[in-house]
């Protein structure tokens, strides 16, 4: 496998992007150090700088935002990538600040976009965002000791900093390192701080205090409370462990707050810890339902890291992979969200059927059906074998376009569909940006945004594929657009099955681990759920120094208590389902 060797050139403006140090002078400079782009804003000047990159550059969409721990410099630094609705590279910009004490200011006022990925940020690294609506934290428990993603946090019974763990290798001697931990359980309370005399406060009074729960004056001019009413997080049709709390004025919802961290496992400090190859498997266990789109957008980004190029025959098996993985998704999607609908199980036992017939092309091309661990830097683990690639043309050509005009048929003039889909849970193509939503969420606003055509990746560029977009942005139109979204999934593979040359699946040989060169990447990838992207800071090391996921379940929960403002309590089920979640995406 070859890797590009790390080069000091000078900062030059990436085409199509505006040089900003000369819009800002003195205010903004490139970011030049070896490895890096982008630019560097000066704090007291984020928002400015940010309100002219949408108003003036037309970057509307903000679409990640993540902190990063340079703890040998004493700093932190925010990274912040927009992009253009109208397609086009995007660009990165970045803030930095004291470790101590971080403050930037918030950019909720120009992006809302950034309200949770800022959240999370404060909740895991302690930046704190000033000016933030409501800063709180969101994937840890309120009153939870610390920020995790900070280097110098260490977890109870912590071994060491980077893996392979000396207990397990290269000796292999196994025993329990809880016995032998020179640090103890490593459980650290604040200064002062008894457990035996602590008295606990009530951890939902921030919550609950966030939803402005007021009395309210009703048309007859009888004065009203509004009621605080819990869904979840052990609900059937939260999809998982997911809850969010509403205040109600009678029936009608005034103010909802989505409530997540009960499956969180940090999984990016986990990542930190990984070697890059090691992380692979990991990123199955994301959204599970999507587990070749994770690997993809792993892959691209330290290949971009490290400047290698997969096979011709490699990228067509990806794309293959890639699409097959978005029509089994949606028909997930589709049968839960009908059956959220009332529908019950009829759908989607008919939709089970097909993803369980490509997930049986998963298992025989990486050795298992969910957790497939199949991409490779440079390539794939394995060629598709013989008998499966025969599965992928009879559901491409034959079986596939026979199934998604019956469940059009079927489905789509269904009365229960149509009465609690069209009109609810709307959002605008303005909102659908203002918060950062992307995929079918963006496209059913009527926003034509699709990576795989506004900034392609792989190969995309060689297919001819529609983007399916919605008129009214509700429900219906949702699940219209992933219907359609399947049918350009089959459009693209049978393409992708036409032009498919022999040869090798992957760069070089298989290499364990590997030290990309220092520097920085960004990957993304239209995933069946939105933009799926990878943040990822190298020092040179065979572990990630920053291991980020920006993750659309996650993100795309931002419009969600915006969309549900007016409905009433069992709308909240039906617009939940039309977002399409993963809590193993949400929570990470």
């Amino acid at each position: 496998m070859t890797t590009a060797a790390p080069h000091d050139v000078p900062h030059t403006v990436q085409a199509g992007t505006p040089d900003l140090a000369a819009r800002f002078p003195g205010l903004v400079a490139p970011d030049e150090r070896s490895g890096y782009s982008g630019w560097i804003v000066t704090a007291d000047h984020l928002v400015q700088v940010a309100t002219a990159l949408r108003d003036e550059f037309g970057y509307d969409l903000l679409s990640s935002v993540t902190g990063v721990d340079y703890l040998p410099e004493g700093k932190m630094e925010v990274v912040y990538h927009a992009f253009k609705t109208t397609g086009g590279p995007g660009i990165c910009f970045k803030v930095q600040t004291g470790r101590d004490d971080p403050q930037v200011p918030s950019l909720v006022s120009v992006y809302p976009g950034a309200e949770l990925q800022e959240r999370e940020a404060w909740d895991l690294l302690g930046i704190k965002f000033t000016g933030h609506p409501d800063l709180r934290r969101i994937l840890m428990w309120e009153g939870f000791n610390g920020h995790p993603l900070r280097k110098d946090w260490q977890e109870p019974y912590y071994e060491d900093e980077a893996k392979p763990f000396k207990s397990r290798s290269p000796e292999g001697h196994v025993y329990r390192f809880e016995d032998r931990n020179p640090f103890g359980d490593n459980v650290r309370y604040p200064e002062d701080f008894d457990p035996e005399k602590w008295t606990p406060e009530n951890p939902e009074d921030l919550l609950y205090k966030s939803l402005k729960t007021y009395q309210a004056e009703s048309p007859d001019g009888i004065e009203t409370d509004h009621i605080v009413v819990n869904m979840g997080p052990q609900h059937p049709s939260t999809h998982g462990v997911f809850r969010f709390v509403v205040a109600l004025d009678g029936e009608k919802i005034v103010n909802l707050k989505p409530v997540m961290g009960y499956l969180h496992r940090n999984h990016e400090k986990i990542g930190e810890r990984n070697t890059y190859l090691m992380n692979m498997p990991y990123t199955d266990r994301l959204d599970y339902l999507s587990p070749m789109s994770n690997n993809f957008a792993y892959a691209l980004t330290v290949e971009k890291l490290m400047g290698i190029t997969p096979p011709e025959r490699a990228e067509y098996i990806r794309v293959i992979m890639a699409e097959l993985t978005r029509i089994a998704n949606h028909c997930m999607c589709i049968g839960s969200l009908l059956n959220d609908l009332g529908a019950f199980f009829t759908p989607m036992i008919y939709l089970l059927e097909e993803r369980d017939l490509i997930l049986d092309v998963f298992e025989a091309t990486a050795g298992s059906r969910m957790m497939v661990n199949y991409f490779r830097f440079g390539g794939v683990a394995r060629d598709i074998p013989e008998d499966a690639l025969e599965k992928i043309k009879g559901l491409a050509f034959e079986r596939l376009p026979r199934i998604l005009d019956e469940m059009d048929r079927l489905m789509s003039e269904n009365e229960i569909l149509r009465a609690r889909g069209i009109g609810q849970g709307v959002l605008t193509a303005e909102d659908a940006i203002r918060y950062s939503a992307t995929g079918p969420l963006l496209r059913g606003s009527g926003v034509p945004y699709d990576i795989r055509r506004a900034d392609p990746y792989s190969i995309y560029d060689r297919f001819e594929f529609d983007i399916p977009v919605g008129k009214n942005g509700d429900i219906y139109d949702r699940y219209i657009i992933r219907l359609e979204e399947m049918r350009q999934s089959v459009r693209i593979i049978q393409q992708a099955l036409k032009q498919m040359p022999e040869g090798p699946v992957m760069v070089g040989k298989p290499q364990y681990q590997f030290r990309p060169p220092v520097g920085e990447s960004y990957g993304r990838v239209e995933g069946p759920k939105g933009e799926l992207g990878f943040y990822i800071v190298s020092n040179g090391k065979p572990t990630p120094w920053r291991y980020h996921v920006r993750a659309p379940s996650f993100i795309n929960l931002t419009a969600f208590g915006p969309m549900c403002v007016g409905q009433k309590v069992a709308d909240t089920v039906a617009i939940l389902g039309s977002i399409d979640i993963v809590l193993g995406e949400v929570d990470r």
